[in-house]
């Protein structure tokens, strides 16, 4: 997944989110009805789509900030020491306050 999602072993549901999320990213301004529409006949709910572009749209905001304020990345290594706890807790802003 992380080298290549377009060739990874991945569900059509995913694979086709993961188009949409593409686009969102790199080209929103691109995006129309008809990219929701391809996502929604690989079978994903309209709740997820939306779970899906919340969460990316935040990620972008987020990264965005970062490189504008000169905000640095922690280091792969403390990245992957937090992971267990987010994927634990999630983004929760109680879970994460606790941490």
């Amino acid at each position: 997944m992380a080298a290549d999602w377009r060739t990874a072993p991945v569900r059509p549901e995913i694979a086709a989110t993961f188009v949409f999320l593409e686009k969102l990213t790199l080209r929103p301004d691109e995006l129309v009805p008809a990219d929701a529409d391809a996502v929604r006949a690989a079978g994903v709910s309209d709740e997820a789509l939306r779970t899906a572009a919340t969460v990316c749209s935040l990620f972008n905001m987020i990264v965005r900030l970062a490189d504008s304020f000169g905000w640095q990345v922690p280091p792969w290594e403390r990245l992957q020491e937090r992971a267990p706890a987010m994927l634990e807790g999630g983004y929760v802003l109680d879970a994460i306050l606790s941490r």
